[in-house]
């Protein structure tokens, strides 16, 4: 099924500020939150649907390939970083607690903002994030790839028990009434006991920290698609340090660092590779092995080449990281002149210097340098 417009199930413009994108979103979350809808399938599906338009139209970056590209833009990107489709109830949560500032329906009942669970205002608090490097070869990235990654992560240690923090009562936040010369002011906060978790250790192995956790190695499958660069962040949902009581999972963030090729240089999605031809070669004409990321190829290169001409291989760049296709392989000819020359050798050019065949004959077809590289970018 076809996605909707994302500024259509927000009711806003295209031109709305980011303070109407997020009056937007609260209207529709009111409206069809799981507290007010109970056991309403379709009610969640559009409370899901509006938060997946918010995490897009609230982020500067993300807007502008939306606005550009519309939902393809997140397409074939891994559910890493994208328009947040496949989100659940706790990534909502977790992810959008400040949408409604604290406050909760018609001044009270079982919802307090999106910091809480369903029901009871108790907020839900979420673990730690994790940081970690991955290095990909040019080939890894070109195809994709499965990467088994140990982390060390916080979790629950086995034989922990919780019991509702007594200075909260399980709210996870405490009020505090100010008088100021306006009258009485009421605000809330984090409880301070239990951090805003709602819940206190009652019991724990020695081995685990003030939290009831502990470290423990995981190994973590991490799909990483095919297209990425160097510095991009991934996110794998719940594989961060895990947080106390009945609280949400951090999440692991994966940094890809590009290693440098030994022969193919990237620019974008294009790839560059030098390739060097003798003399007689360039005469005469020859074919050159050359690498690829899916393997060598041969190519022919005509006879009377020119150094600085550009062969293009079509598609056999990177893959765009959002689906459109793939890069091209831009091969650069360089005729290489010898330095040095035996006797005989040198007789032969010297004979060779008046014959007008060797003699520069620029046609109107041959482009200089920039008339190529502007052709190469066009």
């Amino acid at each position: 099924m076809a996605k909707r417009d994302y500024y259509e199930i927000l009711g806003v413009d295209k031109s709305a500020s980011t303070a109407e994108v997020k009056k937007g979103y609260r209207k529709m979350a009111i409206k069809y939150h799981p507290d007010k809808n109970p056991d309403d399938a379709d009610a969640e599906a559009k409370f899901k649907e509006a938060a997946e338009a918010y995490e897009v139209l609230s982020n500067a970056d993300k807007k502008a390939r939306y606005d550009q590209f519309g939902h393809q833009a997140f397409d074939g990107s891994g559910g890493f970083g994208g328009g947040g489709a496949g989100m659940n109830m706790d990534d909502i949560f977790s992810q959008f607690g400040d949408i409604f500032g604290g406050g909760g329906f018609g001044g009270g009942g079982g919802f307090s903002g999106f910091g809480g669970g369903f029901g009871g205002g108790q907020r839900r608090v979420k673990g730690s994030n994790l940081r970690i490097r991955v290095s990909l070869t040019l080939e890894e990235i070109a195809n994709g790839v499965e990467k088994k990654i140990k982390v060390k992560r916080k979790v629950q240690a086995p034989g922990t028990t919780y019991k509702t923090c007594s200075t909260c009562n399980g709210q996870g936040q405490v009020t505090r009434v100010t008088n100021t010369i306006l009258g009485r002011m009421q605000t809330a906060a984090a409880c301070p006991t239990c951090g805003g978790a709602g819940q206190s250790i009652d019991k724990k192995p020695s081995d685990a920290d003030g939290q009831g956790l502990k470290v423990q190695e995981e190994t973590v499958s991490v799909k990483i698609p095919a297209g990425v660069v160097d510095s991009m962040q991934l996110k794998v949902t719940g594989k961060g340090n895990e947080a106390p009581g009945n609280g949400i999972s951090g999440d692991l963030l994966v940094v890809i660092e590009e290693k440098e090729h030994e022969t193919l240089k990237r620019e974008g999605d294009n790839l560059h590779y030098d390739m060097y031809v003798s003399l007689p070669d360039a005469v005469l004409g020859t074919s050159k092995e050359i690498d690829t990321v899916t393997g060598k190829v041969r190519i022919k290169v005509d006879a009377g080449v020119q150094s600085g001409k550009i062969l293009r291989l079509r598609g056999k760049g990177i893959p765009s990281i959002n689906g459109y296709g793939s890069g091209d392989l831009l091969v650069h000819v360089n005729v290489w002149t010898p330095k040095t020359l035996n006797k005989e050798q040198k007789e032969f050019f010297e004979s060779m210097k008046n014959d007008e065949h060797f003699d520069p004959k620029p046609e109107s077809t041959d482009k200089s340098f920039f008339e190529k590289v502007k052709d190469m970018f066009s």
